[in-house]
């Protein structure tokens, strides 16, 4: 007797932001290709609001730093999953972590397929010496994978995003809106070798500033980056800090409503896509070829010089830089910025 197809699939993404975004368009794919599919995301209650506007994705929350810790919380995490009526698992972590339970999960009997990192292709794309530099598949293809061998092959497309959420006046208010456009400016990264220098940062938001009809709205966390976007705030009119003002929910629907962001390889430049705002990214010690780059903004990345900085990517994440390559992101000219955000306002407008 042939096995039935799955019709409740757990999808494990426990961190971090940025690959979390991109489950979205490879889930909106799957429920509008497999309407009748019920999707529960194993993630952390902070990354739930990420998908709250997906059809037929409920989210349940894992406490990976309290009851859910270690081998024996993840063995309660998966005594849980167990009263969900799962039929298979989609591992789109693939760490540690997820592995443990993992192997939880196959000892009541349900099935689970993991993400295929490409960590060969990866390292042969990474090393200084013998690199192989060519496109690699995108962690959305890497995704889909996943489900295709769960049995639901999806077609991903551009119209794969989220709709904007309505910007409250509200919202307006406590951040001292007004009722221009806003471009949207993430200048942080995990890694200082993918983080653009402050001072060309700052020339970028100079250039801007003039611009009538938009005002910025800058993005970051912690206490470090919320001093530096307060001195930006306070040195250019049109310029507002969103950091510490507004909730992760209501950020991700002041993203949903920029004309433009500009972000480092980083999560907000995810978050970005996901809602279909034409996201610039800048790339120092790590490519897009390594298969990070935002959903269907592959003509928006702007990269070091690699005539200059034959090496890069040095790594996949940017953690990694051989000696000399501190200043590689210089080469990225704040004007060829300005030049991409004004091409794409002049198109959009």
């Amino acid at each position: 007797m042939a096995k039935s197809k799955p019709s409740h699939l757990l999808v494990i993404r426990l961190s971090a932001m940025g690959d979390i975004a991109m489950t979205v368009p490879v889930l909106l794919a799957l429920t509008q290709q497999y309407p009748s599919l019920k999707i529960t995301v194993l993630t952390r209650p902070f990354f739930a609001p990420i998908f709250s506007s997906i059809p037929m994705v409920t989210v349940y929350s894992a406490d990976v730093k309290g009851k859910h810790k270690g081998f024996f919380g993840l063995w309660k995490l998966a005594k849980e999953l167990r009263t969900l009526d799962i039929d298979a698992t989609a591992d789109l972590h693939h760490v540690l972590r997820s592995t443990i339970l993992k192997q939880f999960l196959r000892f009541s009997g349900i099935p689970v397929k993991q993400l295929n990192k490409g960590r060969s292709a990866k390292k042969a794309l990474t090393r200084s010496e013998d690199k192989i530099f060519t496109p690699l598949k995108t962690t959305h293809q890497r995704y889909a994978e996943v489900f295709k061998v769960l049995g639901f092959p999806i077609q991903l497309e551009a119209e794969h995003v989220l709709e904007p959420v309505l910007l409250s006046e509200e919202m307006r208010t406590t951040l001292g809106l007004s009722k221009k456009k806003l471009i949207g400016i993430a200048p942080f990264a995990a890694f200082k070798g993918k983080t653009y220098p402050l001072e060309l940062m700052e020339k970028v938001i100079h250039g801007l500033h003039d611009l009538k009809d938009y005002e910025m709205v800058l993005f970051g966390g912690g206490e470090k980056e919320k001093a530096q976007l307060e001195k930006w705030e306070n040195k250019f009119e049109h310029c507002i800090s969103a950091v510490g003002k507004i909730a992760f929910s209501e950020e991700l629907t002041l993203i949903s409503n920029l004309s433009v962001m500009l972000s480092m390889d980083s999560g907000n430049g995810h978050l970005a896509a996901m809602y279909k705002v034409p996201t610039v990214t800048l790339w120092g010690v790590t490519h897009p070829y390594a298969g990070f780059s935002p959903f269907n903004q592959m003509g928006n990345t702007l990269v070091s010089d690699r005539t200059k900085y034959p090496e890069i990517p040095t790594s996949v994440y940017g953690n990694k830089f051989p000696l000399g390559y501190e200043k590689a992101m210089e080469t990225i000219a704040p004007e060829k910025i300005l030049k991409k955000i004004l091409e794409i306002l002049n198109r959009t407008s």
